[in-house]
């Protein structure tokens, strides 16, 4: 029998992970900061600016609770599963809350970045129950000093990793005489978060009352508004009755939507039932004009609902969809770019090239996802569908389906509100079917004038069918060698707002000379608007400062080595440049490969496409090198974002001298 592996120490090198503080000494001693794992663990995109306060309006809040957290989703660099949980309908939320029962659940970065790619705040969740609990609050709330202190700690760790407040949630009695002190800890705490964190939220949990007892008002009431008063809002224990949220948002007054009534997913006492009926809910939330918490939306996944998790997904989404509507408006700016990864599939692309064709799962490389409406038994089947071909990463939208003859078939992708400059931008899509599958994208304007019009951009030969329809676009389109087709154009929009963005599928040729119906198969791989204006350049390679840290090298299968280690890098003059994305890479060198030549250089069977990094580090963990190899080139690719990519060879790159640096071992004693 195999020994059990040695416990975790955060402060050894090891596979970058995200985990809760378990307990006050921790939290009180700062004692994360000092992880291996903090730096991978800090969030890289930054709230949307017209997101940064909350709108005033019924908002959803949506409370994660996946299998108790820090499943696949706390592999900072991804893992394999690309069956894992995920979330890909942000814009119908506005607040998302990271859940666990430790006490203080810190969201891992993929959930931070990819809300905020969306527009939608994240809380970390503070914590205490039962018995234990009890304990906890008591040392916490011992003296007012001692409250504050650990309100500070807190708001100190969400700024640190970049998400926006706390859902605190206090399921244990609290002795009367604390109190006070359980105030002055809520009130620091948003006082503090305010002023740390732009836009930042704290949200008490009904549970514990202002006498200290452990009583679930399900409402407004004397017994929890004194909370409800000195933070951000309140969410509300999700067994309440009908009559519930009228009389809360008569209590709230002018603050109705910072009062959010829970909803259980699961269904255990919550109004409605839950499940396939949670719309019931919020159907009567939204007559009522005050906000809905969603807890648990993750039992779609958990239960396994048929017939698959991406349909059930998407179908439950809907119903939130249709009771609730569209509360996030995107893209808002440029440039705008998506490939439609979802943050997992079964490969790696790019440029239609496959790097990869490994499973994985990273949350944090989802881009703006489509607003697609389910539609489960209409004529085309539109998806995100992993599993087909990938233009870049490892997304699409699938075009699956029948049409008509001299019939065409229009899909929502987006609904910006995106004023558009007068300047020149240009606009490119790629996409990849069979010769009998066209597809366009339809582009709606409107002017200040509120005068609206149509814009297509599809290939020039079969566009005149739509003349009378939409206003013609004519494009350039480039074929690549994998089968893709990029369609680009340029356009001067004077000032127009972009309104929502579609695609259009259609056949070419003579509508005389067509069946009754044909199959129909495309697949859009990226949009991207972007101005014309000249864009900024990469920093070349020699602006950058790129390092190896913890170097470990150990023995493998049949002379081969595994090598560890940590890569850091950093621009010589970092005001010059931010980035929150890039792609790494390794060579394996013989000695030929130390010759001069251009990194990557086709062809060669040597390279690996490791992973992507959203921090400006990344470890390397127990890459397999063979016993010919003499040194492993890294290189660190950066990515825009409008997509573009650095040149490979013009990136940073760093040779580790595997003989050398085992030549230094063995002179040391230490191999």
């Amino acid at each position: 029998m195999s020994a059990p592996p040695p416990p975790f120490d955060p402060a050894k090198p090891s596979t970058p992970i995200s985990f809760p503080v378990k307990t006050l000494q921790d939290l009180k001693s700062r004692s994360y900061f000092d992880s291996f794992h903090f730096s991978f663990n800090r969030s890289s995109v930054s709230l949307r600016r017209n997101t940064v306060a909350l709108p005033d309006r019924s908002r959803l809040l949506v409370c994660h609770d996946m299998k108790g957290g820090y499943v696949d989703d706390k592999w900072v660099q991804g893992c394999g599963n690309n069956t894992g949980f995920a979330i890909w309908n942000w814009y119908l939320m506005d607040v998302f809350v990271y859940f666990s029962h430790s006490l203080v659940t810190l969201p891992p970065p993929c959930w931070t970045n990819t809300a905020h790619r969306h527009g939608v705040k994240v809380l970390g969740t503070f914590i205490t129950e039962w018995d234990e609990g009890k304990a906890t609050c008591k040392e916490l709330l011992a003296t007012k000093e001692s409250a504050q202190m650990y309100a500070e700690r807190l708001a100190e760790l969400a700024a640190a990793l970049g998400f926006d407040g706390w859902l605190i949630n206090i399921e244990n009695v609290i002795d009367e005489v604390q109190i006070p002190n359980l105030k002055t800890f809520v009130s620091h705490l948003t006082k503090v978060m305010h002023s740390s964190v732009p836009g930042g939220l704290v949200i008490w949990y009904d549970s514990v009352t202002v006498k200290g007892l452990l009583a679930w008002q399900d409402q407004l009431t004397e017994m929890n508004k004194p909370f409800f008063d000195i933070c951000d809002g309140i969410f509300m224990n999700y067994t309440w009755k009908e009559d519930y949220p009228k009389a809360s948002a008569e209590i709230a007054g002018d603050r109705k939507h910072d009062v959010y009534m829970g909803i259980d997913v699961f269904g255990r006492g919550t109004f409605g039932g839950g499940q396939w009926t949670a719309n019931v809910a919020l159907d009567l939330l939204k007559r009522n004009d005050v906000s809905a918490a969603i807890f648990a939306p993750g039992w779609v996944y958990e239960t396994n609902q048929p017939p698959d998790y991406h349909t059930a997904q998407n179908k439950w989404w809907s119903l939130v969809e249709k009771s609730w509507g569209i509360v996030q408006a995107y893209p808002e700016s440029l440039p705008f770019y998506s490939d439609f990864n979802q943050g997992l599939g079964s490969h790696v692309s790019l440029g239609g090239r496959k790097l990869s064709d490994a499973p994985w799962y990273n949350i944090s490389c989802q881009n703006l996802q489509p607003l697609l409406e389910f539609n489960n038994s209409g004529i085309m089947q539109v998806t995100v569908d992993g599993r087909e071909a990938s233009y870049n990463g490892g997304g699409n939208v699938s075009f699956r389906g029948k049409l008509k003859r001299g019939s065409h078939f229009t899909a929502r992708l987006f609904k910006p509100q995106l004023q558009l400059p007068a300047s020149p931008i240009s606009i490119s899509y790629s996409v990849k079917s069979d010769e009998r599958s066209v597809l366009g994208i339809l582009l709606r304007f409107s002017s200040s004038s509120k005068e609206t019009k149509s814009l297509l951009m599809a290939p020039n030969e079969s566009i005149h069918r739509f003349g009378d329809m939409f206003l013609p676009c004519l494009l350039t389109s480039t074929q690549t060698t994998s089968d893709w087709t990029v369609h680009e154009t340029n356009l001067v929009p004077d000032g127009h707002t972009l309104t929502e963005i579609s695609a259009l599928c259609y056949r070419p040729g003579d509508l005389a000379e067509e069946t009754n119906t044909v199959e129909y198969f495309a697949l859009l791989g990226h949009i991207s608007i972007k101005c014309q204006q000249k864009t900024k350049l990469f920093p070349p390679a020699s602006s950058w400062i790129i390092e190896a840290h913890n170097i470990q090298f150990a023995p493998g299968n049949s002379g081969s080595r595994t090598l560890s280690c940590k890569l850091e890098w950093r621009l010589k003059h970092p005001e010059d440049s931010v980035f929150t994305r890039y792609n790494v890479y390794a060579e394996h060198l013989n000695s030929s490969g130390y010759r001069a030549r251009k990194v990557m250089d086709e062809p060669r069977s040597d390279k690996v496409f490791l992973g992507t990094a959203h921090v400006d580090a990344y470890y390397v963990s127990d890459l397999a090198i063979g016993s010919d190899v003499e040194g492993v080139r890294f290189v660190v690719q950066t990515c825009g974002e409008d997509g573009s990519l650095q040149e490979l060879d013009a990136s940073p790159n760093l040779l580790v001298d595997a003989e050398r640096f085992l030549s230094k071992l063995c002179c040391c004693g230490l191999v």
